[in-house]
C-alpha cells in the first residue's frame, strides 16, 4: 500500500467510487479509494438502481442530469457493463396540486436541459398496459430516465479510476486520521498509514463514524428503506414475449411509492411514515451487505395502493423483502462539498439518491477540488447549510421526516414541523401571542405572516384530497386551529401579507431578524484584511456602514455582508442567517496567520429587531434621547442608542425600502425593547410583520438574495452590483476572475420584470424565461408586489436583451405570461423614502 497520496477517498459505495473516477478525468492520478470490506458492500449493494431526474432543487437537478448523461455512456469508455434500462419514468397525479407540482418543475427541468412530457391519463396506459387509470388526473415522464445496476456502475467507475492510475485498497478499515503540522492528514489504517493532502468522506452509513475520527458531527442518519421484489407474473411474460418494451418506472406520488418491473416480476418501494432512523451510534465494524428484519405490517397501506393501481401485483407472491439503510439528511438533499473548520477535508454524503446523484456528485466535488470551486451553484447541497444545532436527536427527527416526506408535495411555501421550535428569540412567545405563524430557517423560529385574531380554515378551505399523501397545511397552532394552506398559487395567506405590506408603508412595522448572522472583526489587521477578501471600500469612519461581497476566484458571489465600521480596527459583519456557518467558515479559512486579525461568532449574543415605515422615527423618538433626525442621523448610518432602560446600536438599514432602523441589541435586553416598541408605536399603528412581507418589498426594490439573483454562476456584475465593487483598490478576493468574465463578454445581466396578466400564480423562481418562442434566460424569484400592485420577477436574460421596455414571456405552471422589463428597484428609485 502507497505511503502517500494527493488524496485519500473514504468509502467504496458508488459514490465515493465515482469520487475517484472524476478525480482522475480532472488529472489527480495520485489519487487512492479505502475501503473497509468489499466495492459497494454497503447501501449501494441493496438499492434498486433508480435514476429519478424529478428534483426541484436547482443544484440537485444539475447534479441528477449530469448522472444520467454519464451512465448512457461510460460502459462504451470503460468496457464494463452498467446494466441501464432507459425504460422512463412516469409520476402519476390524483390532485390539482401534484399537477401544480408538476407543472413547476417542468420550468425548472427546462432550465437545466430536462426533457419532460405532460401525459393524459389514457397515455399512461400505452406505456403501462397493467395499470389502472381510475383517479389519475394528468402524469409526466422523463423520457431519458430508467434504471441501473448499482454494483455494474460501481465497478464502470472503479475500472475507469484504475485505467487512469488511482488505486484501491479493499478490505482495508481506517481506523483514525491524525493532522499534521503543515496540514497533511495521515489516515491511519489496519494495513499501514497513508500521508495525503486531501481526504474525502463518502461513507454512507458511516458518515457519523467517519466524521468523528476528523471532529466533525456530520448532518447525516440512515432511515430503514424497504422495497418488495415479487415472483414472475404471466401478463408481464406475455408483454415480453410479444416483444413489447418494459414499462417505465411507475411512481404515484400521492401514495409514496415507486413501481418497476424486476425479472419478469414487479418491484415495490414505498415511503411509508413511521420508518425508524438506525445506526444512530453508525453501523458495527463487521457489518457488510447487511439487512434489517422487514416489516410488512407497515407497509400494508402502501401495498393496498399499488394492488389498486396495479391489479397484477396482487395476483403474485412475494419473492424477497429488501430492508436496508439509506443515508438522510435534515432536508433530504446530500451533502457535497468542502468540510467547515478543516482545509482539504470533503463531504459527499447523505445521499438518499445515491445511486442517480453519484455520477454528478463525483463531477462537482472534483471541480471543486482541483479548480478550487465547483462549475454549478452547489449552495442547497453544501455541507455547511446545517450547523451545530443538528444534534443527534435533531437529526433523527428531521431524517425520518424527510424519509416520509419523499413524495410529498413540495411546496413552496411548505415548512416542515419536526424537531421543532428549536432556537427561538426572547420575543417568540410575544410574537406568537399576536398570530404569528412561523417558518424555520438555520434551527431559528422567525414569523413568516400574521394570522388575524381567532383566524381559522375550516375542512372546505383545506379541502383534502382522498390520498394517503393529503397534508397541504402548516401544523396546528397549539389550540387546533389550521391557519396556512400551502399551494403554488397565491394562497389564503396571501391578502394577509398584503395588509403586512400596506401597513409598514403606510404606518410602521416590525420585523424580527434575530437570525442573522453576526461576527465581530478586530485587530491590527482587520481594516486591510476585509479590504482585501471583499469587494468594497471599508468605512473609513466609525458608524459608517456599507454592503460588501466575497466572491469566488471567477468572479461569482459566495457572501454578502453589512459591514459596520464600530472603532478604530473594528467591525460588525451581518449576513444571512441561514449561511451562518457557510459563511463563517469561510472567513475563518482566509484569516491571516500573523495573528493580526480576530473574529468572533456573535450570533446568539445580540437580537435584531427591524423598525420600518414613515412613523418609525416617531415612534423610535418616543423611547430614546438620541436625536435621529437626517442631520444627526443619516442614512447608512449607526450609533448606539438608549431605548427605554434597554441599549441597541441602532443602523439606519433595511431590507424592504422604508425609513427604518435595525436595532441590534443584547438578546438578553430583548422584550424590554419589543414591548417599549409596541407600547410607543399603538397610536401610530404599529404592528409586526413576517418575512413574506419583506420579500414582497424586497423584489420592489431589486433587493437580492445569495442562491438566486447571487451565485457563482453569474459574475458579481452580471448580478447588478456595480456599486458595491471598488475597482480603485488595488486587489481584493475575485477581482481578476471579475475582470476576465467582463473581457470575455458577459453571458447573463440581472433585470426586474413586470408580469402581466396573473390571476392566481406569480412567479416563484426557476421559471424558464421565452423570447420569440426560444428559452433564453430563468427567473431567479418572483412575487407579488403590494405597493406597486404588481406582479413581478426578477430575472437572468442575455445583455443584449435587458434594455427597459423589452418584452417576453414567462412560464408559470404551464401558461405563459407576457412580462415586460421595467426599471431596477421600481419602487422608490431614488431611495426618497430610506433617506426622509
Amino acid at each position: 500500500m502507497k505511503s502517500h497520496a494527493r488524496v485519500v477517498v473514504i468509502g467504496g459505495g458508488v459514490v465515493g467510487a465515482s469520487t475517484l473516477y472524476h478525480l482522475v478525468k480532472k488529472g489527480w492520478d495520485d489519487v487512492v479509494l479505502i475501503e473497509r470490506k468489499e466495492l459497494t458492500s454497503g447501501s449501494t449493494w441493496h438499492a434498486a438502481g433508480l435514476l429519478p431526474l424529478f428534483n426541484l432543487s436547482y443544484s440537485v437537478g444539475q447534479i441528477h442530469r449530469y448522472s444520467v448523461d454519464l451512465y448512457n455512456s461510460i460502459e462504451a469508455e470503460t468496457g464494463q457493463n452498467v446494466g441501464l434500462r432507459k425504460v422512463s419514468n412516469i409520476r402519476l397525479a390524483r390532485t390539482q396540486d401534484r399537477l401544480d407540482e408538476y407543472k413547476y418543475y417542468a420550468g425548472v427541468a427546462k432550465t437545466i436541459g430536462v426533457d419532460v412530457n405532460f401525459l393524459t391519463p389514457e397515455e399512461v396506459s400505452d406505456i403501462w398496459p397493467l395499470y389502472n387509470p381510475e383517479g389519475i388526473i394528468g402524469a409526466i415522464q422523463h423520457p431519458d430516465d430508467g434504471y441501473v445496476q448499482p454494483a455494474d456502475l460501481t465497478q464502470a467507475f472503479a475500472k475507469g479510476a484504475r485505467a487512469g492510475g488511482a488505486e484501491i485498497y479493499r478490505y482495508t478499515s481506517v481506523l483514525g486520521v491524525d493532522e499534521k503540522p503543515n496540514g497533511e492528514y495521515v489516515v491511519k489504517t489496519d494495513k499501514g498509514d497513508i500521508t495525503c493532502e486531501h481526504i474525502v468522506c463518502c461513507t454512507g452509513s458511516f458518515a457519523r463514524k467517519t466524521g468523528a475520527m476528523l471532529g466533525l458531527d456530520i448532518p447525516v442518519l440512515p432511515v430503514e428503506h424497504q422495497y418488495i421484489v415479487t415472483e414472475p407474473h404471466d401478463a408481464i411474460r406475455e408483454l415480453r414475449e410479444k416483444g413489447l418494451p418494459e414499462m417505465g418506472v411507475l411512481r404515484e406520488s400521492d401514495s409514496s411509492w415507486y413501481m418497476r418491473e424486476e425479472n419478469g416480476g414487479l418491484l415495490l418501494g414505498p415511503y411509508e411514515i413511521g420508518a425508524p432512523a438506525c445506526y444512530v451510534d453508525g453501523p458495527s465494524d463487521e457489518s457488510e451487505y447487511e439487512l434489517f428484519q422487514e416489516d410488512l405490517d407497515r407497509l400494508m397501506p402502501y401495498i393496498e395502493t399499488a394492488i389498486e393501481r396495479v391489479p397484477a401485483f396482487g395476483e403474485v407472491g412475494i419473492k424477497q423483502v429488501y430492508n436496508g439503510a439509506i443515508a438522510y439528511t435534515p432536508d433530504g438533499s446530500p451533502i457535497i462539498g468542502p468540510a467547515w473548520n478543516k482545509k482539504n477535508v470533503w463531504l459527499n454524503e447523505g445521499h438518499s439518491f445515491g445511486i442517480t446523484a453519484a455520477g454528478g456528485a463525483g463531477w462537482q466535488l472534483a471541480e471543486w477540488m482541483v479548480e478550487g470551486e465547483p462549475s454549478i451553484d452547489m449552495m442547497g447541497v453544501d455541507p455547511r447549510r446545517f450547523g451545530p444545532y443538528a444534534s443527534r436527536g435533531y437529526l433523527k427527527e428531521k431524517c425520518e421526516e424527510a424519509y416520509a416526506a419523499v413524495f410529498t408535495v413540495h411546496y413552496p411555501d411548505e415548512e416542515r414541523a419536526a424537531a421543532r421550535p428549536l432556537k427561538t428569540s426572547p420575543c417568540y412567545s410575544r410574537m406568537k401571542a399576536l398570530g404569528a405563524v412561523f417558518g424555520s430557517v438555520y434551527g431559528w423560529e422567525r414569523p413568516n405572516w400574521f394570522a388575524p385574531e381567532g383566524y381559522e380554515l375550516s375542512e372546505a378551505d383545506l379541502n383534502l384530497p382522498d390520498v394517503l399523501l393529503k397534508e397541504n397545511h402548516s401544523p396546528a397552532f397549539e389550540d387546533g386551529r389550521i391557519v396556512e394552506k400551502y399551494s403554488f398559487r397565491r394562497s389564503n395567506y396571501f391578502e394577509h401579507v398584503g395588509n403586512e405590506v400596506k401597513n409598514t408603508t403606510q404606518n410602521a412595522g416590525l420585523l424580527d431578524l434575530t437570525a442573522f448572522a453576526k461576527v465581530e472583526v478586530k485587530g491590527p489587521g482587520a481594516e486591510t484584511w476585509l479590504n482585501a477578501i471583499t469587494t468594497n471600500k471599508m468605512p473609513l469612519k466609525s458608524g459608517r456602514i456599507i454592503l460588501s461581497y466575497l466572491l469566488s476566484e471567477s468572479g461569482g458571489v459566495l457572501s454578502e455582508f453589512s459591514v459596520l465600521k464600530t472603532g478604530d480596527q473594528s467591525y460588525y459583519l451581518v449576513f444571512a442567517g441561514a449561511l451562518e456557518r457557510h459563511d463563517y467558515d469561510y472567513l475563518q479559512k482566509l484569516l491571516p496567520n500573523d495573528g493580526s486579525v480576530s473574529m468572533e461568532l456573535v450570533t446568539t449574543k445580540y437580537g435584531v429587531l427591524v423598525l420600518t415605515g414613515p412613523k418609525a422615527r416617531q415612534i423610535l423618538q418616543k423611547v430614546t434621547d438620541t436625536d435621529l433626525s437626517n442631520e444627526t442621523f443619516p442614512w447608512l448610518t449607526g450609533q448606539p442608542i438608549s431605548i427605554a432602560r434597554a441599549s441597541a446600536m441602532a443602523v439606519r438599514v433595511n431590507f424592504v425600502g422604508e425609513l427604518g432602523w435595525e436595532l441590534h441589541h443584547p438578546i438578553e435586553q430583548q422584550n424590554a425593547i419589543f414591548d417599549a416598541l409596541m407600547e410607543a408605536g399603538a397610536e401610530h399603528g404599529l404592528k409586526p410583520y413576517g418575512i413574506r412581507a419583506m420579500d414582497s418589498m424586497r423584489l420592489e426594490k431589486t433587493y437580492k438574495f445569495i442562491a438566486r439573483e447571487l451565485s457563482i454562476e453569474y459574475s458579481a456584475l452580471e448580478s447588478g452590483l456595480d456599486r458595491f465593487i471598488n475597482n480603485k483598490k488595488n486587489d481584493y478576493r475575485g477581482k481578476a476572475g471579475l475582470q476576465a468574465r467582463e473581457d470575455a463578454g458577459r453571458k447573463w445581466q440581472l433585470v426586474t420584470m413586470e408580469v402581466h396578466d396573473v390571476t392566481d400564480a406569480d412567479a416563484r423562481g426557476s421559471e424558464a424565461i421565452y423570447k420569440d418562442g426560444e428559452m433564453i434566460g430563468r427567473a431567479t424569484s418572483g412575487g407579488y408586489g403590494w405597493r406597486l400592485e404588481k406582479s413581478l420577477a426578477l430575472a437572468m436574460v442575455p445583455p443584449a436583451m435587458s434594455g427597459e421596455g423589452e418584452e417576453f414571456e414567462i412560464e408559470i405552471l404551464g401558461n405563459r405570461h407576457r412580462a415586460t422589463i421595467i426599471g431596477d428597484s421600481p419602487f422608490d428609485p431614488t431611495n426618497e423614502r430610506l433617506r426622509s
